[in-house]
């Protein structure tokens, strides 16, 4: 039976200092056999608490986060990797969750809900919406925090030139060529520091450009204008109409004004994007 003992832990980080001794606190705590961080020449006191927990810390030569990922992943020894955000946090008994639904199921990725803790308005929408969006079960890309199999991971990595766009592009890769199956499970991971409108913002256009990328890369590919459409609907789909429908009522009518807002954040972060790009 898998233990967190057979986990290893890759955290890629720059100037996380207000997060980065719980996240890596946690996972001592959760006893992962490895815990490796990858930081970007963090210049606020990161890279010494890394320092301090972590079995090893390795340069991120900026690249992008899908290369970032690979630098720790190939110094793994373990049979899974974790892939935790630097503002995650793994509470006791969360990560043997997630390894039972990984093993039981024979899957090749699972992911954990996360949740934060407030209660404003910001932090309710938040958590109304990966409440109504992420429901466990199988999914066909998963996002942070992640837990992969080990062995395929390193022997096929996140494409190093996607910046945004790597997990979804990993889902979609794994599943062509392994016929690889991934899952959203039970497990509950927090978040902290991302409470405020200001960071919510800054989610929706990191969104928007990870749908630009993926969008601009497929259409080259010569992606089907029935393909083109779903990656154009994909937003509205699964941060507004998927939380309505999956939300009690009450909630749902709480925190449409948000959902909404947050989708329009993430189409306009998307249109910015595809004009830079031009």
């Amino acid at each position: 039976m898998a233990s967190p003992q057979d986990v290893a832990a890759v955290v890629c980080t720059m100037n996380s200092v207000v997060s980065i001794r719980e996240c890596l606190a946690s996972l001592r705590a959760a006893g992962v056999g490895e815990l490796i961080v990858v930081d970007a020449s963090s210049s606020d006191g990161t890279r010494e608490i890394a320092l301090e927990l972590a079995d090893q810390v390795v340069d991120d030569p900026g690249i992008g986060l899908g290369n970032a990922r690979n630098v720790g992943i190939a110094i793994t020894t373990r049979p899974y990797v974790l892939n935790m955000g630097s503002d995650n946090i793994m509470p006791a008994g969360e990560l043997d969750r997630m390894l039972d639904y990984l093993t039981s199921r024979n899957l090749q990725g699972v992911s954990a809900q996360t949740f934060i803790a407030g209660d404003d308005y910001v932090s309710k929408g938040l958590n109304d919406w990966r409440r109504g969006r992420f429901i466990p079960g199988p999914s066909a890309v998963i996002g942070t925090p992640t837990l992969f199999d080990g062995e395929l991971l390193r022997s096929h990595p996140f494409d190093a030139g996607r910046k945004f766009s790597d997990d979804s592009e990993l889902c979609e890769r794994w599943s062509r060529e392994f016929d690889a199956q991934f899952a959203i499970s039970d497990a509950h991971v927090l978040e902290i520091g991302k409470t405020t409108w200001a960071e919510v913002v800054i989610r929706c256009r990191m969104y928007g450009i990870s749908d630009a990328e993926v969008y601009r890369i497929g259409s080259q590919s010569g992606w089907s204008l029935q393909r083109k459409l779903s990656s154009l609907l994909h937003p509205a789909r699964v941060d507004l109409y998927r939380p309505l429908r999956n939300l009690p009522i009450t909630d749902a009518a709480r925190s449409a004004p948000f959902l909404a807002a947050f989708t329009g954040m993430r189409y306009a972060g998307w249109a910015r994007s595809a004009l830079r790009s031009r």
